[in-house]
């Protein structure tokens, strides 16, 4: 008879982790880890590129509303629009940083996935995981596709619009979410 608080390595050899919800939860993680890091990597060294993006979509000055570029705001929203170069540089900054800090944040959740795998205790595996996740849904559908989108009307920009990749790591982030709340009897031997 097998005791339903050890873990799956103890029941069956180091491989029978590999086969189970948790191993699933640390390489999606892990995956979701990476992907933030090389992100904030290349806002920090490609600075330029990426806080174009910003100071276009801030601006609105590529948002056509006439139907065809260069025809202007429409005058009912262009009140929105934000031109001021220093609050560009800072919302970008504060972007880069959000982005580090949820990658941090994933890396150390992948480091005790691995552990948590050994150990059967995935409670901080999954805490952490859970808020690295979350930064990323904030991040994308809350900052680009809510803000970005919505507020600053991204969608109407042939040129600077982002919606699309924000909806894919919106989703990728929303997917590990609900990975690891998932019910199983894998959780702490429950």
């Amino acid at each position: 008879m097998t005791d339903a608080r050890t873990s799956p390595e103890e029941r069956h050899g180091p491989i029978a982790g590999l086969g189970t919800l948790p191993a699933a939860c640390l390489v999606v993680t892990a995956i979701n880890a990476l992907y933030m890091l090389l992100v904030a990597i290349g806002n920090i060294t490609d600075f330029d590129t990426n806080f174009a993006f910003v100071q276009h979509v801030l601006s609105m000055d590529t948002t056509n509303f006439g139907g065809a570029p260069g025809e202007g705001l429409d005058t009912d929203v262009a009140w929105r629009a934000i031109d001021q170069g220093g609050v560009h540089t800072i919302t970008y900054v504060l972007l880069i940083a959000w982005e580090t800090i949820s990658a941090i944040v994933l890396l150390i959740a992948t480091v005790r996935w691995i552990a948590a795998i050994r150990s059967g205790n995935h409670d901080e595996a999954r805490r952490l995981s859970t808020v690295g996740f979350l930064m990323i849904v904030i991040l994308f559908m809350g900052g680009f596709i809510t803000i970005g989108g919505e507020w600053f009307q991204m969608w109407r920009s042939t040129a600077w619009n982002g919606l699309d990749p924000a909806f894919r790591n919106s989703v990728l982030a929303l997917f590990g979410l609900v990975l690891v709340h998932l019910p199983s009897r894998d959780w702490n031997g429950r």
